[in-house]
């Protein structure tokens, strides 16, 4: 796929999804492909180039996860070991899971608290270690270890390790022990370090559908950096995609990471068939099971901005992609990945369909389901499908507000289907999320006790 190939594959979706400007980096069997299209903001619109600037999102977790994996390597941190060792302040709502979640833990999910946890903690030094002190107001719904569930709050508080282990705060551990050995010269975290050069706003639609600039510009306080602050550019993004796959920075310089270590952190941990981020989960990257093969990757949402960062190893293939639109960005991602990677290698990323079912069939689902961060209702559709209905914690909007003032949380409606293969999983039918998965999960009794929505592990609270 050549340049312009992937210029009219990116120019076609950012009209089909309404996403203003995209950054898009190819990498396939020894060759670098960029493509630019459309303007970093609607309101004072600039070109975007492979310098611009996007937020990466949670794909910050993947740099987070590297370096205590880099930390293990010069014997500083044993991932097997309790956090408690390397943040003996932390205090959890259960006592027996601050004693014994491990690091390993915090990085592939399964540490079992509330992960959607987004208290601003102030701008100071002393950020993550504030957040750690509150990590007590935090339910514990599930043992450590006992099963997966997306959590913020677990990479910041392994950011806290981090900060602890080297003395560094977690943006100057990653400076030294990633940005600088890789030359990742375009990578930042702070405000006074990014609105000096060329930088996307991102984009959301307003209550009659017009795109409208999201405001504030971040909604990431600085205890989140370790969980979804980075801010970098399309030509880093591939860079850190290619360093991973094992074909090393363009950069000099000295070896970072062993190419057994990197490749073990792209092995399961821990497994989630359904799961609307991956089959399963390795240390820090999401895998999907394509063909028999591992695409491993990770995405990134922030206010307005959505990121997408995949590779096949064993293809010489990643893509990076980059927008300034949410959720058409959503879409957009998951569209143009699945174009290139077959126009590349052939291999073709799976796609549920939907199924019509009875209501008798349906009617085990519907309920309330919620934890801190979001909450849904589920209910039985006439087309023989579940009609969910969707709502933020108001803590996020409240996050999100300029001059005190919390817009009103606005509801998303989406339906989806039962899918054939295994038990209680289930397809969404709804653009902007169409093809993305879950699934319910049921307790000894063969009740439906959770739901598992966008990676997020929510407990049945009503009916």
């Amino acid at each position: 796929m050549n340049d312009q190939a992937l210029l009219d594959v990116i120019a076609e979706l950012a009209n089909d999804w309404g996403v203003p400007g995209v950054a898009a980096a190819l990498w396939h069997r020894g060759e670098t492909t960029y493509a630019c299209h459309g303007v970093t903001s609607i309101e004072n619109p600039l070109p975007v180039d492979v310098h611009t600037l996007f937020q990466a999102g949670s794909i910050s977790k993947t740099f987070t996860a590297t370096a205590l994996v880099l930390l293990e390597a010069e014997r500083r941190v044993e991932l097997d070991a309790p956090v408690h060792r390397y943040v003996p302040e932390l205090q959890l709502a259960d006592a027996t899971a601050a004693a014994q979640v491990t690091l390993r833990q915090l990085l592939n999910h399964t540490a079992g608290w509330e992960g959607d946890f987004f208290p601003d903690t102030g701008e100071g030094d002393d950020a993550l270690a504030r957040f750690v002190a509150r990590l007590k107001e935090v339910a514990q719904l599930t043992p450590p270890g006992a099963l997966f569930s997306y959590n913020n709050a677990a990479y910041c508080l392994a950011g806290r390790v981090i900060e602890n282990v080297t003395g560094d705060t977690y943006e100057r551990a990653i400076r030294k022990l990633i940005l600088q050995p890789l030359d990742l010269r375009a990578s930042f975290y702070f405000p006074n370090h990014i609105m000096t050069r060329r930088f996307v706003v991102g984009h959301r639609p307003s209550a009659d559908d017009t795109l409208q600039v999201a405001r504030p510009w971040s909604a990431v306080p600085r205890s989140g950096h370790p969980a979804g602050g980075l801010v970098t550019s399309i030509k880093d993004l591939l860079g850190w995609a290619r360093f991973h796959a094992g074909e090393g920075c363009e950069a000099r310089g000295p070896q970072v990471l062993s190419t057994s270590r990197l490749r073990a952190m792209h092995e399961p941990t821990v497994t989630m068939r359904g799961c609307a981020i991956g089959d399963a989960l390795g240390i820090g990257w999401f895998l999907t099971d394509v063909g028999g093969a591992w695409l491993v990757g990770h995405d990134g949402s922030t206010h307005g901005q959505e990121a997408s960062l995949s590779f096949l190893p064993g293809h010489d293939w990643a893509l990076a992609l980059l927008t300034n639109a949410s959720p058409g960005g959503l879409a957009f991602n998951r569209m143009a990945r699945r174009r290139v990677l077959e126009a590349c290698t052939g291999v073709i990323e799976p796609e549920p369909e939907p199924e019509s079912a009875t209501p008798g069939a349906l009617a085990g689902y519907a309920g309330t389901y919620g934890a801190r961060g979001m909450r849904c209702q589920v209910a039985v559709g006439e087309a023989g499908d579940l009609e969910f209905t969707l709502r933020n914690d108001p803590e996020l909007p409240a996050l999100m507000a300029e001059d005190g003032e919390v817009p009103a949380s606005q509801p998303m409606n989406l339906r989806a289907g039962l899918v054939s293969g295994p038990a209680d999983r289930y397809v969404f039918a709804s653009a902007p999320v169409q093809g993305v998965t879950g699934y319910f999960e049921r307790d000894g009794d063969g009740d439906v006790r959770a739901l598992h929505l966008f990676g997020r592990w929510l407990p049945r609270v009503g009916t």
